[in-house]
């Protein structure tokens, strides 16, 4: 299983950014997806989740309205962030696990990682 992101910038705030997951290794159709962020000196925390098999998203509070998740069922998810904010700063993670994850928010309970991409959001 691997798991690559790509698409963060540096974007002023009130700007929008698309954010890309390339998968390989596994079904959407067995497998939920989401995207974390991990700000400096803080925890890493949920930003949206996705499961095809059930056809389900979840969005954290801060996210919902501004950020979509989707998928083209194929192999890559996409987050896509309008209206940012200067504390939407952070690097952003996707995830992977076997389903159902029933939209944990718990890092621990995602089992694949990628490597991050930096979203830096000016004020």
């Amino acid at each position: 299983v691997q798991l690559v992101e790509s698409g963060g910038s540096f974007v002023q705030s009130g700007g929008s950014l698309t954010l890309s997951c390339v998968v390989s290794g596994f079904s959407f159709d067995t497998y939920d997806i989401a995207w974390f962020r991990q700000a400096p000196g803080k925890e890493r925390r949920s930003v949206a989740f996705l499961s095809e098999g059930d056809n389900t998203k979840y969005y954290e509070d801060f996210a919902k309205g501004r950020f979509t998740i989707r998928s083209d069922r194929k192999n890559t998810v996409y987050l896509q962030m309008t209206n940012l904010k200067p504390e939407d700063t952070a690097i952003y993670y996707c995830a992977a696990a076997e389903a159902p994850l029933y939209g944990s928010p718990k890092a621990s309970d995602w089992t694949f990682w990628g490597q991050g991409t930096q979203v830096t959001v000016s004020s």
